[in-house]
């Protein structure tokens, strides 16, 4: 039946975190870094918004755009943490997820011929969305050498006039990378003189370990450049809840919206509501999982270390990106390998571009006494084989 699929449908891989992931659905005693999904429940007072709204008969559409409680709300939150603008009955949609919201924007804006820019490595689903949307990708290659951070000189060396749309993903999955607002400046005046769009991912905003994250948008002449991206599926461990939301110019949402009541109507209201208690009473729940967060990265950042593998320290986000070139195994065979050997499951760098070979993501949102047997079982690993390199 694959000759009725779109030709590019079926040329799109699947996820290379997916694949891992399936994988360990099989397999017994196995101990998984692989998905990035926070082991904490919602908090309770969000959970409890949540059973009392279907207690009400709260199940019922809600505006396109979504609740506008919520919308208000959120106008309130980004004004107050990130210092961003946005009318909440024009400029804020509710998505279900902030999934959807990067599918919205890249179907909206781009036609076929538009090129995209995409930090390399990153998230797996902007690749993909663009080409669904019509456009191609571009990679712009981060290092560690440099952070990860995204340079102006990379984007000139990949730039083409037909580029339309730039990804930022910061902090960023899968490196922990952050942005300081230094290191923003250049790209804003890279986007200015060659008149693009910018879809800001800030899904981990509020997981920064080291000052205050800098939104994209609040640059001088960028607010009405960016499509604003985020969720709160991380910071407030509400993952199965799908709610996240896109913010931007009055013309662009209009636009997004206007794909979103065609194809999901509205998000959850059930969602909506929780999300909505979440913004007025989860703080300091939020709070405290950052704190533990903290805790794990640097357990992991000090795990690989003393394994002897190099690894960047991240600076927002929940995951790690160690460097396993010095065992001399390919992304996919390492984690392949130790799937097999220690039972450890971890996604290959990669699943999130061509600039994650020798690298291997894990994720930290996991208890501690998790990571920790995580990080026996792959210092078993290590040693054996750097033990075997040094003997050949």
């Amino acid at each position: 039946m694959n000759r009725y699929l779109a030709a590019h449908v079926s040329g799109l891989p699947p996820s290379g975190i997916r694949k891992f992931f399936d994988l360990v659905s099989t397999m017994k005693d196995v101990v998984s870094l692989g998905v990035g999904e926070p082991d904490f429940i919602t908090p309770w007072a969000v959970r409890e918004s949540g059973i009392f709204s279907l207690e009400q008969g709260q199940t019922m559409y809600t505006s396109n755009a979504g609740l506008l409680e919520l919308r208000e709300e959120l106008s309130h939150y980004l004004f107050s943490s990130l210092g961003l603008s946005y009318d909440p009955e024009k400029e804020i949609l509710i998505t279900a997820g902030a999934s959807e919201a990067v599918d919205l924007v890249m179907r909206a804006v781009l036609e076929p011929g538009d090129v995209v820019l995409v930090p390399d490595p990153s998230y797996v689903s902007y690749a993909p969305c663009a080409i669904l949307a019509g456009a191609s990708v571009r990679y712009v290659p981060t290092h560690a050498s440099e952070d990860f951070r995204l340079r102006v000189e990379d984007l000139d060396q990949v730039y083409t006039p037909k580029v339309k749309l730039l990804v930022l993903s910061y902090p960023n999955n899968p490196t922990g990378a952050i942005m300081r607002r230094e290191d923003l400046l250049p790209i804003a005046d890279f986007v200015a003189k060659h008149d693009l769009l910018v879809l800001a991912d800030d899904i981990y905003s509020d997981l920064t370990y080291d000052g205050k994250h800098v939104s994209f948008a609040s640059l001088p002449g960028m607010h009405d450049r960016t499509l604003f991206v985020s969720g709160f599926s991380k910071a407030y461990a509400m993952t199965g809840w799908r709610i996240g939301y896109v913010a931007g110019h009055a013309d662009l949402i209009s636009g997004l919206t206007k794909i979103h009541q065609y194809t999901l109507l509205c998000a959850p209201i059930m969602g909506q509501i929780a999300a909505l208690e979440a913004l007025r009473s989860a703080t300091e729940a939020k709070r405290d999982m950052v704190t533990a967060y903290d805790r794990r990265r640097r357990l992991m950042v000090r795990g690989f270390r003393e394994m002897g593998l190099d690894c960047f320290e991240p600076l927002g986000a929940f995951y790690v990106f160690p460097d396993i070139t010095k065992t001399h195994l390919s992304s996919e065979a390492f984690a392949e390998e130790l799937l097999k050997e220690e039972k450890v499951a971890v996604v290959p760098g990669t699943a999130f571009g061509p600039s994650g070979e020798g690298y291997i993501r894990c994720s930290y949102a996991y208890s501690i006494e998790q990571l920790q047997e995580a990080l026996k079982r792959i210092t078993k690993f290590v040693e054996r084989r750097l033990n075997k390199e040094s003997n050949t």
